[in-house]
């Protein structure tokens, strides 16, 4: 069903604001400072659908490069949904990823209406919480490092690069990093950011459990008392080994989905996802 009064736009930066506001309304938790470093990974990837004039959804389609792309933000206001904008959405989005495979986290009850644009299931990922501990271990800052190296090491663990996005990302206020060094070469790295409610640590990316234990500590050590997110790829044992070690509790889950095949991403190594809006 199509409603004639319904325009479709490409979001400006202002508007992706909006988008992480109506992220916030349902319950998914954004980041404080995410609109500049979402909008930085592509400037065309952000879709808007207005009615009259005013703002009814969004959806992220981001193209990180030829062979990639990632679908985000895909909301409806409530007394507009299942009216076909929602589908009108999804197919800007896709139409502008074209052939690129393409990821997206989607809400477990929504996961069999994603089939039908040819997105399927992965893998599960799941959000644990706790509060952030005082901790005496302090690991270097991201700065002792240079940012090629922190780069290389962060492609090994995303299908594409992500040159502007983390440039972004890792330099939002409040936000902080740290790594994990072995013989001079990156053996993991983490970073944690306020959020509407408290803090989550993403990435956190690690050679071994260890290591993103000494990661997970020495950031939610920088939130004390505070509440703390991590999102886990399920599949890795190490790191439901992790949040299970750590007391966390569960709060939320999504099913990873791909259309053209999931990459091929060492999971194992993954033990916190970078966002469920850009992958």
């Amino acid at each position: 069903m199509f409603t004639p009064e319904i325009t479709y736009h490409r979001m400006k930066r202002t508007d992706v604001n909006i988008a992480v506001d109506w992220a916030a309304m349902e319950g998914w938790n954004p980041g404080l400072h995410d609109a500049d470093a979402f909008f930085a990974a592509d400037s065309n990837g952000f879709f808007l659908a207005k009615q009259n004039g005013t703002p009814v959804g969004c959806v992220s389609a981001v193209a990180y490069d030829d062979n990639f792309g990632f679908l985000g933000f895909y909301i409806v206001k409530k007394e507009l949904r299942n009216q076909g904008i929602g589908m009108q959405l999804s197919n800007l989005a896709i139409e502008y990823l074209g052939n690129r495979t393409i990821g997206a986290d989607g809400v477990v009850g929504m996961l069999e209406k994603y089939t039908q644009i040819g997105l399927r299931l992965a893998h599960f990922n799941a959000r644990y919480e706790s509060a952030g501990k005082k901790t005496q271990l302090t690991l270097p800052d991201l700065s002792a490092v240079s940012y090629e190296e922190l780069e290389r090491y962060d492609r090994r663990h995303f299908p594409a690069q992500r040159s502007a996005f983390l440039q972004s990302w890792i330099s939002r206020p409040g936000t902080f990093g740290r790594v994990a060094l072995k013989d001079g070469s990156i053996r993991g790295y983490g970073v944690i950011r306020p959020c509407i409610r408290g803090f989550k640590i993403a990435p956190l990316f690690a050679d071994t459990q260890e290591i993103a234990a000494d990661l997970y500590s020495a950031l939610s050590g920088l939130a004390e008392g505070q509440p703390v997110f991590l999102d886990i790829p399920v599949c890795n044992g190490a790191a439901l080994d992790l949040v299970q070690s750590l007391g966390m509790t569960k709060v939320f889950e999504t099913g990873r989905i791909y259309r053209g095949g999931p990459p091929d991403l060492p999971l194992d190594n993954i033990y916190g996802i970078t966002s469920f809006e850009l992958g």
